[in-house]
């Protein structure tokens, strides 16, 4: 192990760096404001700096990290190991913001020693805390790595020698976690309803004294009850559809009847909306109905999927493997010590947008984070020896008797779906909700989409291998189907005939390698001993490949090619029937053990311990998750492939895709794929059942109408676009019609805003397209979102003018080039007053910077729907009559969530441009009542913006304490 270093932040240079100029405090204290290469130069002289994100700044630089361990002073290390689970944006403003400082417009390098001082303040004050001790016994391992800050903290902590008897006691933190407590089943809520009254009462007690008007938002409180009501029969919920326009602050709107609602009824509302980010944005809200912490957590529980939480049992694993090594990592080391003090501080676990830094794998290695959470289902429930302490069940539990619950869609299609299939001998781990309050709904058919389709692919199938067989001589932790039951086979002989059927019949799924053999590589290795006979899966795959090969229409090098199934070609049905053979075989066994492990349930109850039942109940639930429903589900494919049924009416759309493989450049994945062709049938099926009331909202669930006369929409276009987003939604699967309602937004925007559609910037020139974004972005002075439909055209823009933007003052960021997560990026976006993000779909749907931190979006095309397969048939489906205005719609709702970004706040002012002069004129309605569309020049776009916005844009963007 390398000797720690004793080296002094304060005699280190201090750096803050963009790709043009950096700023350096040399160690004799003077201040340099250095050309990119002249501070290149003189770094190479000095020791290792101080500074912030030093991969960030390094990368800025242009420089390659040394081959020491740790080469600089990273104050967001030390902000980490201080303090694990507070936000902090990672910059030397945000940082400065986060520590309770009044930053600078114009960050030097010698903030960089005010923030250090603040640190050390902070780790002085820690020296008579209860968290001392936890960080007195990280620190061994850490100055054994090399972790530059290890003799810092320890002259400030007096730190002595650990405690613990194995020096790697201290990153074993589930034996310090707190356990939770089964509980009593809660009873059934009740099904009082909310008066609008009540309503607006809870809604006025949440926004307090002096909050800001809003027009509409105590109408669509008012509104929102109708999903509260009693329902009227079984299978019939009540259904609302309520279209809030930007700035009714429809977050606080529905969340006042909801609390009413939970609180009257002792039952939980759960709240769905579209991403992580999002969920953390409506939790952030309900700061403001439960500002007491401990009542908060009580109160209102934030889910997802088990693949965002950390596993403890992976963890511990990690643990193992590194200590087991005689010179392990120094980085590895380091990455784990940092991730054990998060663990041991967080609140729930959380590592995909939840209180772990977005910024951590790119500060330790995103190889830290690899394999942390259970993103292959090998959870093994109560035969975990951390099951008491995990963070998932943690989170069911208190979800339980919560009143407020923040999901996502795929995660509540999921937990239905599978509810709706559940048998009464294994109930599901959670217990369904009644009411269920959709946010970003017009995003429920996409969530729809992903949650009921069905793919057989390489990457699929090999999957489904590895969850059965386990990791096959491989350095994986994968653990297989025989790990994970073998102490139940071992009291309960019964198991073991199925489960080796199972296992042999697993081989006829892809092996290792297949992916090599699949892409024509000549040295991917060779099947081992049980697989030297024709594998009947990757037989199968080689036949998809050949018939896309032979039907692609389009070039090679795309992201992905397609071609639609039928007719299916003579060498691919040859090949279907040896799969459809293998995989009955492997069905039959499946169902075996399945029925054999619900026959152990069947004992006396004093036969099985409880922690043993619920084991077995979460053995059956995941192999028919994992394993039963998926080769159930291919069958049926197959079965499709022999027997031809395809017609244009029929309920799903079967096509052949090829995809690129994550890590594996040039390589792509084959699959068959499925998906419904109108995907809100089985929204409709699965939530009619247990949902009582559902709440469909968003700023854009209807195609904007046209105005026909001064200020009255023609009644038949509102009826109309009503009825286009029903169908789109849904809602006519259900039996009882929606009740509607429709909030305006309270802003001015014919003054807040300007439209912009640029004439003279050529479609597929990526040079004039760059020139026009860097332009458009030094009119604005920053505080610019450009937004992108391809990532290859963002990338290549980016390219272009990151350094003359940044030469210029204003830092650039991008989704798809930075190695931050976008909760991170936009966090960036809004703090730092100058800079400039580019994104694709997800910025454009989920940015929410209020100010003047954002006044120009810049969209470089018009947003036409990708013209795929899927598109083709549901366009056909859904508007068999007039297929280009089913296009017109998507498109002018993707541009009302685009513009939607720009104004959130009544005194924002912003510009929206469009560089496409193509665009149609039919698509000018996308844009709210009063704002007037002008097609200009660049030039033009560029002296307007100029004109419009704020000479001193940071004068009206928001201080540290709001």
């Amino acid at each position: 192990m390398p000797t720690p270093s004793r080296a002094s932040p304060y005699d280190a240079p201090a750096l803050i760096s963009t790709r043009a100029r950096a700023s350096i405090l040399t160690p004799d204290g003077e201040i340099l404001s250095l050309e990119a290469q002249e501070a290149t130069s003189l770094l190479a002289t000095l020791p290792a700096p101080l500074l912030i994100h030093g991969p960030a700044t390094i990368r800025r630089l242009g420089l390659t990290p040394p081959g020491q361990v740790v080469p600089w002073f990273d104050l967001l290390e030390l902000f980490l190991f201080l303090f694990p689970t507070r936000a902090v944006v990672p910059t030397p403003r945000g940082m400065g913001l986060a520590l309770g400082l009044t930053p600078p417009e114009h960050c030097e390098a010698d903030f960089l020693l005010l923030l250090l001082e603040k640190l050390r303040q902070a780790l002085d004050s820690m020296v008579t805390s209860r968290e001392v001790e936890t960080l007195r016994s990280l620190l061994p391992l850490l100055s054994r790595a090399g972790w530059a800050w290890a003799s810092f903290v320890e002259d400030a902590l007096e730190a002595h020698p650990s405690q613990h008897r194995h020096p790697y006691e201290a990153l074993r933190v589930w034996r310090r976690l707190p356990r939770w407590e089964e509980m009593a089943q809660r009873p059934p809520p009740g099904s009082r309803p909310v008066a609008p009254a009540e309503a607006r009462a809870r809604l006025t007690r949440i926004l307090g004294e002096g909050a800001e008007t809003r027009p509409g938002q105590a109408d669509y409180a008012s509104a929102v009850t109708q999903a509260l009501a009693p329902r009227e029969g079984a299978g019939i919920p009540e259904i609302v559809l309520a279209e809030a326009g930007t700035g009714t602050g429809k977050t606080l709107g529905y969340i006042a009847p909801a609390s009413v609602w939970a609180e009257q009824n002792d039952g939980p509302v759960w709240v769905s909306t579209y991403t992580r980010h999002l969920q953390r944005q409506i939790e952030q809200e309900l700061r403001r109905l439960y500002p007491d912490d401990a009542e908060r957590r009580e109160a209102v529980v934030l889910r997802k999927g088990r693949e965002n939480y950390l596993c403890l049992l992976n963890m511990e694993d990690a643990v193992n493997t590194l200590a087991s090594r005689p010179s392990p990592s120094p980085a590895a080391l380091i990455g784990l010590s940092m991730l054990a003090r998060w663990a041991e501080a967080t609140e729930d676990g959380d590592l995909m947008g939840g209180d772990l830094p977005g910024w951590f794998g790119d500060i330790f290695g995103g190889s830290v984070l690899f394999g942390m959470a259970d993103r292959r289902g090998e959870c093994i429930h109560g035969a975990c020896p951390h099951y008491q302490t995990c963070f998932v069940e943690h989170s069911i539990r208190r979800a339980r008797g919560a009143r407020l619950v923040i999901a996502n869609h795929a995660l509540v299609l999921s937990q239905a779906s599978w509810s709706s299939l559940a048998r009464d001998d294994v109930p599901d781990e959670d217990q369904l909700p009644t009411r269920y309050f959709f946010d970003e709904g017009h995003h429920l058919p996409e969530a729809a989409d992903s949650a009921f389709s069905l793919a057989l692919s390489g990457l699929e199938a090999a999957e489904l291998r590895r969850w059965l067989l386990g990791a096959e001589g491989s350095r994986s932790r994968a653990r297989g189907l025989r790990r994970r039951l073998e102490d139940l086979v071992a009291t309960s002989p019964v198991l073991d005939a199925p489960l080796e059927a199972i296992l042999g019949a697993a081989h006829a799924l892809p092996a290792p390698g297949w992916l090599g053999r699949l892409n024509g590589e000549d040295n991917a290795p060779q099947p081992s001993v049980p697989d030297l006979i024709a594998n009947p899966s990757e037989q199968f795959f080689q036949a998809l490949r050949a018939q896309l090969e032979a039907r692609r229409i389009g070039t090679q090098g795309q992201d992905s090619s397609e071609c639609g199934l039928h007719p299916a070609g003579e060498a691919l049905r040859e090949a279907t029937e040896p799969l459809d053979t293998a995989l009955r075989r492997l069905l039959n066994p499946l169902q075996t053990l399945v029925e054999r492990l619900k026959s152990l349930l069947s004992e006396p109850d004093d036969a099985l311990e409880a922690a043993q039942r619920l084991r077995i109940e979460a053995m059956i639930r995941s192999l028919r998750r994992r394993a039963i429903a998926r080769v159930e589900g291919w069958i049926a494919m197959l079965d499709t492939v022999l027997s031809e049924e395809d017609s244009p009416e029929g309920s799903f759309i079967d096509l052949i895709r090829t995809e690129y493989v994550s890590g594996r450049q040039g390589e792509t994945d084959i699959g068959l794929h499925r998906h419904w062709r109108d995907p809100t049938i089985p929204f409709a099926s699965v939530m009619q059942g247990p949902a009582h009331g559902m709440l469909i909202t968003s700023a854009t669930l209807r195609d904007q109408t046209p105005v026909s006369g001064p200020n009255a929409p023609d009644p038949r276009q509102v009826e109309q676009s009503w009825l286009a987003a029903e169908m789109r939604l849904g809602t006519p699967h259900f039996i009882k019609p929606p009740f509607r309602a429709s909030l305006l937004s309270p802003f001015d925007y014919a003054h807040q805003t300007r439209a912009l559609i640029v004439t003279d910037v050529p479609q597929n020139d990526l040079d004039a397209l760059a020139g026009a974004y860097r332009l458009l972005f030094l009119a604005s002075q920053g505080g610019a979102l450009g937004l992108f439909t391809a990532i290859s055209r963002l990338r290549a823009v980016h390219q272009r003018i990151a350094a003359p933007l940044e030469e210029a003052g204003l830092p650039l960021y991008a989704q798809h080039v930075d190695t931050m997560d976008n909760a991170t990026l936009v966090d960036i976006f809004r703090t730092e007053l100058h800079s400039c993000l580019l994104g694709t779909d997800a910025m454009r749907d989920g940015v929410d910077v209020p100010g003047q931190a954002l006044r120009l979006v810049v969209f470089e095309r018009t947003p036409w729907p990708r013209p795929d397969i899927l598109h083709r048939e549901r366009r056909r489906a859904l508007s068999p009559d007039d297929p280009r205005d089913y296009d017109d719609r998507l498109t002018r709702m993707r541009l009302r969530q685009a513009f939607g970004r720009l104004i959130r706040k009544g005194d924002d002012r912003g510009v929206f441009v469009i560089l496409d002069r193509r665009m149609p004129s039919r698509l000018l309605s996308a844009f709210p009542e009063g704002v007037a569309v002008e097609r200009v020049s660049l030039a033009e776009a560029v002296r307007q913006i100029g004109a419009f916005l704020p000479a001193d844009p940071a004068a009206m963007l928001p201080g540290p304490d709001m």
